[in-house]
């Protein structure tokens, strides 16, 4: 069986982290199936998912080394074709990538201890987010 539901985020950009966690675990609940996949998709090329231990210094450093390796301040091609500034997001969220599988078992999530599931949104402004979760087992 495959159960299809959305998330609806609000969030402030800039590599804003927010931990999607209990969401997911409550789909999952909400679907009633025992064991399976919850699969977690994106649209849109500038938010991303993944997960990490949702603590201040483990998101921090998150955060200083996408500044590192896609600096908001380079020039990108992306803005002279469009003209708007939000070039680092786009490679930042291509590096991340845009969906996230998760096991569950006896209907909870297979996470680690200190893991969570996070949505980034990597874009230059706030946005509402759509996420597509698609939880499928028996």
């Amino acid at each position: 069986m495959i159960i299809t539901q959305e998330l609806q985020l609000s969030t402030r950009g800039h590599c804003d982290i927010q931990d999607i966690t209990p969401r997911v675990a409550e789909a999952v609940r909400e679907s009633e199936l025992r064991t399976g996949i919850v699969t977690l998709f994106c649209p849109g090329s500038t938010g991303g998912l993944t997960t990490i231990e949702y603590e201040s210094g483990a998101l921090a450093d998150l955060k200083q080394v996408f500044d590192e390796i896609a600096p908001p301040d380079r020039d990108y091609r992306h803005h002279l074709r469009w003209g708007d500034d939000n070039g680092c997001s786009h490679v930042r969220a291509a590096l991340v990538g845009p969906s996230l599988t998760v096991p569950f078992v006896e209907g909870r999530l297979t996470l680690g201890t200190w893991q969570q599931i996070v949505f980034l949104d990597f874009d230059t402004c706030s946005r509402s987010r759509r996420l597509v979760v698609q939880v499928m087992g028996e």
